[in-house]
Parts: structure tokens; C-alpha cells; sequence
């Protein structure tokens, strides 16, 4: 098949999007897929802290990136569609969509990201709520206005959550495993959290929308308390598009295990560059490799 474009970029998040204004400013026509808006978990993030640019909020940042897109007039955005196979052959890449469309390209930056994993996939924890539990990620101020909040897991979230909420009055309970011991530093000193190291813990519905929590510490002590909301905050996970992309043990996709003709962006690459400014340089990054390589560099 022959390549209709230079460039086809799955995922438009800031790793994504960054490609695409990349491969624009080079010359290099893309076509970008994503089943979302550009951006849209940034705009659930109330504060940002590590960007440059002056952005401090999630939605204003999301504005931006989404607004330097519609000014790279060599890329070619469609929103709402859902990437179903891609696949790599000597000299070019083929995606297809669940509109039934198929793309063909020199090369292709796969940038879709992560997403929250599921309460069942915690080993340590056991909820029986009856319905599926919120993520911490997107919650607002009025969501945990309340005596106290139970939040399950200590990922990054939860201190994003807490700077862009200074006067939330409740009593944030975090239970957490040995594995986010680490990241529980981030909000020690808050004097709203209540450090749950936890072993074992299980969550049932109580009375008058509440909820009990029981659980077993790291020394083998029992406890209970009665909450007013719970939150999942579980960590992420990688969302690896069906196809010809390879993944390592903990599910990621590493850059130097792809196919020549895929570059592999932002969070997808690693569990330790999750960050938004990570995210934007490696989707450069890969637009520039794929022009250097068209152009024999």
C-alpha cells in the first residue's frame, strides 16, 4: 500500500499533539487520531506545577496545546474515533479505525497514554460497593466535601488533588500499599491526610450513603472506620492500541523494542516519565526522528 501521508500520530494527548506541531513545523504532513478532544484528561487537572509556560491549570494548558494543533495546518485531526489495528511492514504503517477508515504512512508515533487501574486489579483490596468506584483523577473540591474521604492508593493524583483544593475541610484518609510507600511524601506534612499503611483492606456499603472500611495494617492490627466517600487512586496503566506494538512485562511500551517504522511517545514509553513536560519533548522527539530518517539524515 502506498503512503498517503508522512506521519500518522495515535493518541492526542501532549505527547501526540507535540508530534504534530513537530512534524508541521519540518514540513511533514500527519494525520492525528484520537477518540477523545485533544487534551481531555489535562482538562480534568485542576493544577499543574511542572510545565514551563505560565500554565497553572490543566484546562488553560489543554486550551493551548489544542489551539498550536489547529495552527499546524499540515496535520489532519480526527476527534472521536478509536484506533482497532496498526501494523508495520518494511517501508510504512497502516492503522485502521472503528470508522472503517485506513491509514497509510511512513511512519507512525503511537502516543496513547495511560489509564486508571481497575479496583480489581489491586491484590490488597476488596470493595463491595455496588458500583463502580470514582477515581481520584478529575474529582472535584465538591465531590469530597465531606467529614471524611477514604482514598485507596497514594499515586500523584493525590497531591494534585490537594494543592488544587487548599480549603477542602475533610479528612482525607489515604490506605496504601508497600509499593506507594515513596509516594506518600509528596503529602505528609498536609495536615488534612490521615497515613493509612495498610496490608489488607475491604470496603462495603454503610448506612445513609456511607461506607465502612476494615482493614489489616503492616503489623498484623486490625481497624475499621466509617467514611463518607471513597476514591479510587490506584495508579496507571498502560493503553496499548491492537496491532504490532511490543510490550514489556509491566505492560509499557519501550521505545527500543518497536518496530523501526513505530515511535513510541509519552507515558506509553514508561511508568517513570508520566509527566506532562516528559510527555510533550518525547512526541518531538519522535516527529524529529521520523523526519531525519525520511529525509536520510
Amino acid at each position: 500500500m502506498t503512503a498517503t501521508t508522512d506521519l500518522v500520530i495515535v493518541g492526542g494527548g501532549p505527547a501526540g499533539c507535540a508530534a504534530a506541531v513537530m512534524a508541521a513545523s519540518v514540513g511533514m504532513r500527519s494525520v492525528l487520531i484520537e477518540p477523545d478532544a485533544l487534551c481531555a484528561k489535562l482538562k480534568h487537572i485542576a493544577a499543574v506545577n511542572n510545565v514551563v509556560g505560565g500554565h497553572t491549570r490543566g484546562p488553560e494548558l489543554a486550551a493551548a496545546i489544542a489551539g498550536d494543533v489547529a495552527r499546524a495546518e499540515l496535520c489532519e485531526v480526527e476527534l472521536g474515533v478509536r484506533v482497532t489495528g496498526l501494523r508495520a511492514y518494511e517501508d510504512h504503517v497502516v492503522v485502521t479505525t472503528d470508522n472503517g477508515r485506513t491509514v497509510s504512512a511512513r511512519y507512525a508515533v503511537v502516543a496513547t497514554g495511560v489509564g486508571p487501574v481497575p479496583v480489581s486489579a489491586a491484590p490488597w483490596l476488596t470493595v463491595a460497593t455496588g458500583a463502580d468506584l470514582p477515581t481520584l483523577w478529575g474529582a472535584k473540591a465538591a465531590d469530597a466535601a465531606a467529614g471524611s474521604v477514604l482514598v485507596l492508593g497514594a499515586d500523584r493524583p493525590l497531591g494534585t488533588f490537594l494543592r488544587a483544593h487548599p480549603s477542602l475541610d475533610a479528612t482525607v484518609v489515604v490506605a496504601y500499599p508497600p509499593e506507594d510507600d515513596y509516594k506518600v511524601d509528596e503529602v505528609r506534612g498536609d495536615a488534612r491526610v490521615m497515613l493509612l499503611p495498610v496490608a489488607d483492606l475491604s470496603v462495603v456499603e454503610g448506612g445513609d450513603s456511607a461506607f465502612m472500611a476494615e482493614w489489616v495494617d503492616r503489623e498484623g492490627r486490625s481497624g475499621s472506620r466509617t467514611v463518607d466517600a471513597v476514591f479510587a487512586n490506584l495508579g496507571s496503566a498502560p493503553v496499548v492500541p491492537p496491532g504490532d506494538l511490543v510490550a514489556d512485562t509491566s505492560g509499557y511500551c519501550p521505545p527500543d523494542r518497536q518496530h523501526s517504522r513505530i515511535l513510541v511517545a509519552g507515558d506509553l514509553r514508561s511508568a517513570r516519565f508520566e509527566r506532562i513536560m516528559a510527555a510533550t519533548g518525547s512526541g518531538s522527539e519522535a516527529a524529529l526522528r521520523a523526519y531525519y530518517d525520511l529525509r536520510g539524515i
